[in-house]
């Protein structure tokens, strides 16, 4: 039997990282090179003790920052009283987090499924979708991410490479393009946008998928990995139109754009649609694994016992925090905080875009922003985009990049951002660009 002897800490990240090298599967994709030690609020803390302002909050998993004291309370509470149950039986966190989430979700969405991610949570959308129209086809969008399991992967279409080596996907999978204003292919315009879409899924429609073979359209509200794109107001109302001229059923991806990321709890309230099934994860338990199916009884009801089941999904201690996470954000006002501080910041950077031509598009809602890079020619610059994510990072700044092309900055900070922590980002972010983009 091997012996393995744990190394002494060290507070050297060359240390770790080669340690990372000879045991860890490198397949796994990091933005930064940080080992981080701990982190506390808006803050990450690595080994070598550099402290970095978090504009990344884990993808959008973090919303409250690092470690807040309820959410902390309640986990180290519920790990005394149970940790797991599985199947086995009922628990009591996972009873009232259910409660709580169909409290606060929009419509008549009152039943939740729990597991653990937000590709899960897809999944679990998909079957469901399937299991009660008794049809195949599933519509995706252009640059939609829904997960690296196998349904999830086969409906993310953000970057080729995510499918490479992959194939054959899930069949009876369609794509049609998100409604993309900035680079819209017929021309600028909300309207032009939305006849370039809305035209292309007729035609599908007519086509290559008749309607009476497709259970369900899933969408972003806001697109995230394919570039934090907004969509025109319009398009979620038209998509709901649609989808109920054929009985289709919509399903809205909240995973990244959920739990107040936007300003309000979740992304598709901006435009009043109600989905018939919404996926929600990343920050539902402020960093536990923890994601959810949320659709309505009369739907969840058809879902017969054991036609879909999970093993850790709505484990007790990730529910507890789940639970303290709804009471922060309900108690902390930070729903209008993210609407203050997202305004500040957006406020700030489109007068940034209009003296730096590098910038070709600023969007976002609340304090899910995207900043759009260019080259003279319009065309995407992710070499750009790199540059200047270094230079913050030096200055001690983690933010994320996205879109299709990887030319996107990607400004996910905690909703719960104070006005000093937002100025002392921005003049990083700011005096990143007067040394690369200016």
């Amino acid at each position: 039997m091997k012996v393995v002897r744990e190394t002494p800490a060290s507070d050297s990240p060359q240390e770790w990282l080669a340690r990372e090298r000879a045991h860890f599967a490198q397949v796994l994709y990091r933005y930064t090179p940080l080992v981080v030690e701990h982190a506390k609020g808006s803050y990450l803390y690595t080994v070598e003790g550099r402290r970095y302002l978090d504009f990344a909050c884990g993808i959008a998993v973090t919303n409250l920052g690092h470690g807040h004291p309820w959410v902390l309370r309640a986990a180290h509470e519920q790990l005394d009283k149970l940790v797991h149950l599985s199947v086995v039986g009922h628990h009591e966190p996972n009873i009232v987090l259910a409660e709580r989430i169909a409290a606060v979700a929009p419509g008549k969405l009152d039943k939740v499924f729990f597991a653990n991610s937000g590709a899960e949570a897809v999944e679990g959308a998909v079957k469901l979708a399937r299991y009660v129209t008794r049809r195949p086809a599933i519509i995706a969008f252009q640059g939609a991410f829904h997960g690296r399991t196998y349904g999830a992967l086969s409906l993310t279409a953000s970057k080729s490479y995510y499918r490479e080596r992959y194939e054959p996907f899930l069949p009876s999978i369609y794509h049609v393009p998100y409604p993309y204003a900035y680079r819209n292919p017929s021309g600028p315009g909300d309207e032009a946008t939305l006849k370039y879409v809305f035209d292309f899924i007729d035609e599908m429609l007519d086509t290559r998928v008749p309607p009476r073979n497709v259970a369900a359209f899933i969408v972003e509200p806001v697109l995230g990995e394919g570039g934090y794109v907004v969509p025109p107001a319009d398009f979620m109302p038209r998509l709901r139109k649609l989808c109920d001229r054929h009985d289709i059923l919509l399903i809205a991806d909240e995973v990244q754009s959920g739990y107040g990321r936007t300003g309000k709890m979740f992304a598709c309230e901006h435009t009043g649609v109600v989905p018939d099934i919404m996926t929600l994860a990343k920050s539902i338990a402020s960093g536990l694994p923890l994601s959810a199916v949320v659709a309505s009884s009369r739907l969840m009801d058809q879902w017969e016992p054991a036609a879909h089941g999970s093993t850790f999904g709505g484990n007790p201690v990730a529910c507890a925090a789940g639970i303290a996470t709804l009471d922060v954000i309900e108690q902390e006002h930070i729903l209008a905080n993210a609407v203050t501080r997202g305004a500040e910041l957006m406020r700030r950077l489109l007068e940034l875009k209009a003296r730096t031509p590098s910038i070709g598009d600023v969007r976002g809602l609340g304090l899910m922003v995207g900043v759009e890079l260019v080259k003279k020619d319009g065309a995407p610059d992710k070499e750009l985009q790199a540059r200047i994510r270094k230079v913050c990072l030096d200055s001690g700044l983690v933010i994320l990049s996205c879109g299709t092309h990887d030319n996107v900055l990607r400004i996910v900070p905690p909703l719960n951002l104070s006005q000093d922590e937002l100025d002392e980002g921005w003049e990083i972010l700011n005096a990143a660009f007067q040394e690369v983009a200016a």
